[in-house]
């Protein structure tokens, strides 16, 4: 099912909002038929999305990936 919730509102003052599939699956956007794992929009964007069959594929993070985040953080 498609689920859309307040994401942030932006320094301008315009408040964002996510729309992302509760199943892990991807969404189209109806209007151009662009495939997405989430989607941020502004607020009252004419966009409406469906939930495809396509499946989210989760990254899976190695021990090299996490040493190379720790030193970007200073981290020995």
């Amino acid at each position: 099912m498609i689920k859309k919730e307040f994401y942030k509102t932006r320094s301008d003052g315009v408040n964002l909002y996510r729309t992302c599939s509760d199943n892990n699956y991807k969404i189209k956007q109806i209007e151009t038929g662009n495939i997405y794992d989430e989607a941020i929009d502004i607020e009252n964007a004419p966009y409406t999305y469906e939930e495809t069959d396509m499946l989210i594929e989760e990254e899976n993070a190695t021990e090299q990936d996490y040493l190379k985040a720790l030193a970007k953080l200073g981290v020995e």
